[in-house]
């Protein structure tokens, strides 16, 4: 029977195809999905650990730059990376007491060099200690911020360093 030229009895053809369904295919299908996300994981974890894999600024020769904790800047000119570790034994005067001394505090930082690493501490307390060299370089603390009040401790990863690295 038609109706207009049409046949009433046929089925309308389907435009999706079925999925395949069977165990073999969705096994391998989540054999290789896992084996992809593996892979990125591994990727992923090896840049992590990568010590000369800079996470912070690209900066100049005699640039102003701040970082935070763990935080390393590369210097592009002479090919260095900074790292700001940490601060341990500040003593500075806080900001609203009155203090014979001014206090000091002790900034750690890692220079990361052709492959070769160096730990060096800045002071903030002595200008003539603020500043190290390393290969020709100097690298000096200029501020270390937040500034103490008695009031409120410091959390480590509040503090952030602002250096310069000049020849």
């Amino acid at each position: 029977m038609s109706r207009k030229g049409y046949e009433m009895g046929r089925r309308p053809y389907r435009l999706c195809m079925n999925p395949d369904r069977s165990p073999l295919a969705w096994s391998l299908l989540a054999r290789s999905v896992v084996r992809t996300f593996l892979g990125v994981l591994c990727l992923l974890a090896v840049t992590a650990c990568d010590e000369q894999n800079p996470v912070g600024p690209t900066v100049g020769v005699n640039e102003r730059f701040t970082l935070a904790p763990s935080e390393v800047a590369t210097v592009r000119d002479v090919d260095v990376n900074v790292q700001f570790v940490d601060v341990t034994g500040d003593s500075r005067c806080p900001a609203d007491a009155l203090c014979i001394q001014g206090g000091d505090a002790l900034v750690h930082i890692r220079v990361l060099d052709r492959g070769a690493t160096s730990a060096y501490e800045l002071h903030t307390g002595d200008s003539s200690r603020a500043t190290v060299t390393h290969n020709q370089l100097r690298i000096a603390l200029v501020e270390l911020q937040p500034y103490p009040f008695s009031s409120r401790t410091i959390a480590p990863g509040e503090y952030r360093a602002t250096l310069t690295v000049s020849r």
